[in-house]
């Protein structure tokens, strides 16, 4: 027993295992692209193009075209000076192959090659070789057509010469097929991918971008924005009432080009969208921080000389600077340095006193020549200031008239007994019904329940002060505990996740959409961490004598049932309609749930709540511009651009209740 014991326990070289090639990435796919969820899945077309869009910011590429094709591969084409492709001095093959196969290998990291380069991951087109079932690279330059194939990131053969190129064509075709065993999603989502295009089409104004979809609808659209930035600003602002016309602001020191473009609105929120070599980056950096210093100084000096503040009467933060504008910030960086939790944020000193220079010289020469827009913006700066002052004193009333609870927790939070927020979960649970069930369906160590009573406010066209008086939404700030606005700290929150459980009809659907726009435009660093989550419970319970199952959509629905059929000889097959309630067949029964408070607590565990069984969707920013204009255009005062978005989506719609 204790030979046995030793040799169980001897750890040698025999125990250490070297990945060779582009094994490691196969191995762990999640260290190179985030996840093998729908975010790593389409993340594999954003490192194509990145090189693609790297050609562009180069000067060398105007045009790249992303086509799906109708087996789920994806053909990305650019007009580029072509990967090249004679043989490289130290590893003995072609300069593509080595590009295709060797991590962290290709002309970024030669600056003669490229001043700036996008790509968060850093990864390049060698992990998309890795993790796809096939790929397919075709190179034109030097007047020739060379091609390459791979087989899960191994050639098929050596980079070959297969004809002669048209004159002066040059540019690089990929062709590759996500491995369907290593991604959970096998289908690409076209309004996905479009979104991330548009936005790239935005940010470099001289390129255009095609995406072509061959499947079943395809659909078709082209993005290609002269005014670059300027047009950016006016497509998130286009369903709102715009109080000047856009401010744009260009230039470039210690070689990093900066693009800015801002315009206030009539909206009560702030959306600044800030960009590094095309990488959105979400949790802000240097950068913003010089906008937002720059942006505050420039504009209270602005006032104040010019007699539209009085001393003494009023004083602006930075927060009433920044209410209802909108801004695009975008800077090249040769070395950009990413930090926080999601690598998002820029952390180079340098960038601060570029951008705050730049914004603070540019737009004092802009308000001096337009002192119409100056006065504008001073006025809606003005109002922001006092709603803010109304807004403290409804909080500091609050507090008064809790002094004696010293502001507790909202009495209908059923709390959980751990306190490390990293291992604690929200569920924010529409009704007094389905709350009941879900406290006492729940592990009450690490899940704490918040019912809702009916809707909260619509805080899209509500001013703050009034937002700090519904109730729901005080419950919510009370229970999260991380502030609210511009006093949110995200690592104060009390729970690691925060899960919206909704019923799954228009009203649940409704609710849902009124928190996230809640969290969204107050809370927004919650999503920007991935903290934010939707609950699935199931539609349908099918039940044959004493088995019970459960299923999420009419397809997961109608294999159970044909399973339960195959199963039982003795049954017919009989085809099975939708149920608005409960439906009967020969021995199969199945009930369509219309509201979670028709669960008992051990379905509501079994179905939405239970780590080991649930399924719940991660809310992330991804595209946050495209997320900011969709709130706006459901949320927002103007009908016109709602009714366009509901006759164009009308047909993706699934179980509406009528």
């Amino acid at each position: 027993m204790a030979k046995q014991e030793t040799k169980k326990n001897n750890y040698s070289a025999e125990n250490i295992n070297v990945l060779k090639g582009l094994d490691a990435v196969r191995k762990r796919p999640a260290m190179y692209i985030g996840d093998i969820s729908s975010r790593g899945f389409h993340h594999l077309i954003n490192e194509v193009v990145d090189n693609s869009i790297d050609e562009a910011l180069a000067g060398y590429a105007d045009k790249v075209i992303i086509t799906i094709n109708k087996d789920e591969s994806v053909t990305v084409e650019d007009n580029g000076r072509g990967i090249p492709t004679d043989i490289h001095k130290e590893e003995k093959i072609s300069a593509l192959e080595v590009v295709m196969t060797v991590l962290h290998a290709g002309g970024k990291f030669d600056k003669s090659s490229y001043k700036v380069s996008g790509g968060l991951h850093g990864v390049g087109v060698s992990v998309v070789n890795a993790l796809s079932e096939w790929l397919k690279v075709e190179v034109k330059r030097d007047g020739k057509v060379y091609v390459q194939e791979y087989k899960k990131g191994i050639p098929l053969y050596r980079v070959k010469e297969v004809g002669k190129a048209k004159q002066k064509e040059t540019g690089t075709t990929i062709t590759f097929l996500p491995d369907s065993g290593i991604f959970k999603v096998s289908q690409f989502k076209f309004d996905t991918i479009s979104d991330r295009m548009r936005e790239l089409a935005y940010l470099n104004k001289n390129i255009s971008i095609k995406v072509v979809d061959k499947r079943n609808g395809g659909e078709e659209e082209t993005f290609h924005f002269k005014g670059g930035i300027i047009e950016f600003v006016k497509y998130i602002n286009n369903t709102r009432t715009q109080l000047h016309k856009t401010v744009y602001i260009e230039g470039e020191k210690e070689e990093t080009p900066v693009e800015i473009a801002f315009q206030y609105t009539d909206v009560y929120s702030e959306n600044i969208f800030s960009y590094v070599n095309n990488i959105n980056t979400h949790e802000g950096g240097t950068h913003l921080v010089g906008f937002k210093t720059a942006l505050t100084r420039t504009l209270n000096n602005y006032a104040y000389k010019n007699g539209l503040i009085k001393e003494g009467k009023l004083t602006l933060t930075g927060d009433d600077f920044r209410e209802g504008l909108t801004a695009i910030i975008s800077v090249k960086v040769p070395e950009p340095q990413f930090e926080g939790q999601t690598k998002t944020k820029l952390g180079n000193s340098e960038t601060k006193s570029i951008v705050e220079t730049m914004v603070g010289e540019k737009l004092s020469e802009f308000l001096e020549e337009n002192p119409s827009v100056g006065k504008k913006i001073i006025e809606k700066c003005m109002m922001a200031a006092e709603a803010r002052n109304a807004a403290r004193k409804a909080r500091e009333l609050a507090r008064r008239k809790n002094a004696l609870d010293n502001m507790n927790l909202p009495g209908k939070l059923a709390d959980c007994s751990i306190t490390d927020p990293e291992h604690c979960e929200i569920y924010i649970v529409e009704g007094d019904s389905a709350g009941g069930s879900a406290k006492q369906g729940r592990d009450r160590r690490f899940q704490a329940i918040l019912p809702l009573k009916g809707k909260i406010l619509n805080v899209e066209k509500a001013k703050l002060n009034k937002i700090l008086e519904n109730n729901e939404i005080k419950a919510i700030i009370s229970a999260v505990g991380a502030g609210f606005g511009a006093d949110f700290d995200e690592t104060k929150s009390r729970y690691g996740k925060i899960i919206l459980m909704t019923d799954a009809d228009v009203d649940g659907s409704h609710i849902r959409t009124l928190l996230l726009t809640f969290l969204y435009r107050h809370m927004k660093e919650l999503i920007a961490t991935g903290k934010v989550y939707i609950a699935q419970p199931p539609l349908y319970k099918i039940k044959k004598g004493k088995q019970e199952q459960y299923a999420f959509d009419e397809k997961e629905r109608d294999e159970i049932i044909k399973r339960l059929k195959t199963n039982n000889k003795d049954s017919e097959a009989e085809e099975i309609e939708d149920a608005n309630d409960e439906t009967k067949t020969k021995g199969v029964t199945i009930s369509r749930y219309k509201g979670l408070g028709e669960m008992n607590p051990l379905q509501l565990w079994e179905t939405t709540m239970d780590p080991e069984t649930r399924t719940i969707l991660q809310v992330n920013l991804e595209s946050a511009a495209s997320a900011d204009k969709i709130f706006e255009t459901l949320m927002g005062d103007d009908v016109e651009p709602r009714r366009e978005f509901i006759e164009k989506n009308a047909k993706y719609v699934k179980n509406l209740d009528i």
